[in-house]
């Protein structure tokens, strides 16, 4: 038969981290403590919730705790952000909703995962569609990101605004009405909107096309599927591409665009080569 504690995950976990906080560093008296770490009074003080119905949630009473509950003893348990996605799932089972935050970058071990990717191309895009980081294959084949200011970056931009990459799409009213569908779920899902309004704004005045796809309301998860693109250089090409979860990075999407056949992946390694020609893409999804 199951112990209390191993029906408990919850409380037995919450009660550990509790104990791991140092009082005097948080503004409590140490005093005399039958255990160490802060009281469970002062954590629901902390979370400005009832010290009962954290006690209660410690025992393993009173039902399942809100999202906001939740997000409230996080911090004052000073919880990193896998810590409070693991109280999030010991109590309902699923990962607390994605945050937004500004990214200014990339770490260089992440870099060197997309430059691995050889002729792959390879970027990771922010949840308002900014692309903050590229392998030398996609600035070939794709968009030379470098070379535009990084407010320029965005791929709904590309997209929209520019008449190449709208040449370059075999069927550009099927791309165009995913990418807004699924650019339009990454940013409510991370509680985005605000941040994303102005681009919202700006695209809907300066594209009419943008302004009757974002009035549809669609949703979409990017997922996974095949590109194909009319390259100047390369000619007609395809892609399976891949979109995967930044571990520790919710706020940051990597793309893999994998050459379709073998033909297609020879011509991206010759256009890759030192000794030939490389010509700057222009394409972005």
């Amino acid at each position: 038969m199951a112990s209390r504690t191993d029906d408990n995950l919850l409380g037995t976990y919450l009660r550990d981290r509790r104990t791991r906080l140092d009082p005097a560093v948080l503004g409590f008296a140490p005093g005399r403590r039958r255990t160490p770490g802060l009281r469970r009074e002062e954590v629901a003080q902390r979370a400005h919730i009832s010290a009962t119905w954290y006690t209660w949630l410690e025992q393993g009473r009173g039902g399942a705790p809100s999202a906001d509950v939740l997000n409230r003893i996080a911090r004052a348990l000073m919880l990193t952000d896998v810590e409070r996605e693991h109280i999030f799932l010991l109590a309902l089972g699923r990962p607390p909703e994605v945050r937004y935050q500004s990214s200014d970058g990339v770490t260089p071990r992440l870099q060197r995962v997309l430059d691995a990717l050889g002729n792959c191309p390879a970027l990771i895009k922010t949840l308002t569609w900014d692309v903050v980081a590229w392998n030398r294959a996609a600035a070939l084949v794709l968009t030379d990101y470098g070379a535009l200011p990084p407010d320029k970056r965005n791929i709904l931009r590309f997209l929209f605004c520019d008449p190449r990459v709208r040449a370059a799409q075999y069927d550009w009213e099927s791309v165009a009405r995913f990418v807004v569908a699924a650019f339009r779920a990454d940013v409510t899902r991370a509680g985005a909107t605000a941040q994303a309004s102005a681009l919202v704004e700006e695209l809907s005045a300066t594209s009419a096309d943008f302004a009757r796809l974002w009035a549809d309301n669609d949703v979409r998860y990017y997922g996974g599927g095949l590109k194909q693109l009319r390259h100047p250089v390369l000619g007609p090409i395809a892609f399976e591409y891949s979109a995967f979860a930044v571990d520790g990075r919710p706020d940051l999407g990597l793309i893999v665009y994998n050459p379709a056949t073998e033909d297609d992946a020879a011509r991206i390694d010759a256009m890759l080569h030192p000794e030939r020609d490389q010509t700057p893409g222009f394409f972005a999804r």
